[in-house]
């Protein structure tokens, strides 16, 4: 297992746009209807995701213990695409996914190793350094996108039985995910929580993940939320640890690139894997949205 590292505080963007489920409230009220974005962006502040009903394979929620307890949550999507209403029937933890439609992008080929290097695809990077590549080849890459967010729904200010609150570990065996081993809504504030990187529900090594915790915004008009980051790499076992300070939200996120299956060569030569997992931290249960 990795050490524990502490949050730092980055003067800088990064580099990448991540995509997130961002609800409009981590902390819900049982049965009732709260809005949810579906967010491209950087640094955990973004825009709503542009023509989300053509891209979205699959969209759904599950519930705190069964898997009959889920709902298709594409219908919500194309009744509003800006931000879909999310009803949470039960008490507990819910977990949801959504799954992109492949599309397809081509760079030039600098800007394409340049990119290659500021997501920290190493391994791709020095398969083209390897052919030549690098300096003259475009980057034609087919890409997806994974993202999960976990909502906890209460009556009142008490937790529902830890025994029946199991989909936040839930493995849906996506094409990738980010799966914590405890729930983050139960946990003491600086606790540990460790999250498994899985592809197809195995696990990546060494796979690099990025963590951002928002902090609520200031009293002014004007203010914005602080936003703390850090990076690390998942060990041996695909797990990385990392410390849940307060309330959050937290964005984690993680990419994989690897050579396209034959299926897709005469489009791409790469195909791209964006995963994130979005939640709310420990703190006592405060008045529901």
């Amino acid at each position: 297992m990795r050490r524990i590292l502490p949050l730092l505080f980055l003067a800088t963007a990064t580099l990448a746009h991540e995509f997130w489920l961002a609800p409009a409230s981590y902390r819900v009220a049982v049965g009732s209807a709260v809005p949810l974005q579906l967010v491209v962006g950087q640094n955990f502040v973004g825009q709503p995701w542009p023509r989300p009903t053509r891209r979205v394979r699959r969209f759904v929620r599950y519930g705190p213990a069964s898997l009959a307890d889920s709902t298709d949550l594409r219908p919500a999507l194309l009744a509003d695409s800006l931000a879909p209403a999310l009803r949470c029937a039960a008490p507990g933890t819910h977990q949801l996914a959504l799954t992109s439609q492949l599309a397809y992008l081509e760079l030039p080929a600098p800007e394409f190793t340049a990119y290659l290097r500021e997501e920290g695809l190493g391994e791709a990077l020095r398969q083209r350094q390897e052919a030549g590549e690098a300096t003259t080849k475009p980057g034609r890459e087919a890409y997806r996108r994974c993202a999960k967010a976990l909502v906890l729904a209460t009556r009142g200010p008490h937790l529902p039985p830890a025994a029946a609150d199991t989909a936040f570990r839930r493995v849906l065996g996506l094409p990738l995910e980010l799966v914590p081993e405890q729930n983050p809504y139960r946990l003491r504030p600086g606790a540990a929580l460790t999250v498994r990187v899985l592809r197809q529900g195995q696990p990546v090594p060494g796979a690099l993940v990025q963590v951002w915790q928002a902090s609520p915004a200031g009293t002014k008009p004007t203010a914005v939320p602080a936003v703390t980051h850090f990076a690390t790499h998942a060990n041996a076992q695909g797990r990385v640890l990392l410390r849940v300070p307060g309330p959050g939200p937290y964005l984690l996120a993680t990419v994989r690139i690897e050579k396209v299956p034959p299926a897709l060569a005469a489009r791409a030569d790469w195909l791209s894997t964006w995963a994130s997992l979005t939640f709310g931290g420990p703190a006592a249960p405060t008045k529901a949205y």
